[in-house]
């Protein structure tokens, strides 16, 4: 097993798609596609590409870090009481354990992940 992983942004292969479930809707109709492409330590650390539609949805990430670079699209992050904050396309950002805020995506967006979950 190599200890060097490439994201690929533009995989082959098919990506699981969802919606983000009744509790998390705000508006819209969002569609997400993930193209998972590493995991490791028992699936708390993960890495990949991610793809939403437009829409608004309740962000919760628990106890789970992540790191975000935007490959493509517009997003509006508003952490819980706080200001909105715009990504675009080229854009990294971090959300922090216990983050709560709502995620609206404005153009279909594109980002690599990295998710670790204690």
């Amino acid at each position: 097993m190599s200890l060097l992983k490439t994201i690929d942004p533009n995989p082959s292969f098919a990506p699981r798609e969802n919606v983000p479930p009744p509790e998390r809707l705000i508006s819209g109709n969002p569609r997400f596609r993930t193209w998972a492409q590493d995991t490791a330590r028992d699936d708390r650390i993960n890495a990949g590409v991610w793809e939403a539609t437009p829409g608004i949805t309740h962000s919760i990430k628990g106890e789970t870090f992540e790191f975000c670079h935007i490959l493509s699209g517009v997003v509006e992050i508003t952490p819980e009481g706080g200001e909105p904050v715009v990504y675009r396309a080229g854009d990294s950002f971090l959300m922090k354990p216990g983050f709560i805020g709502t995620w609206k995506t404005i153009e279909t967006v594109r980002k690599i992940y990295v998710t670790v979950t204690p």
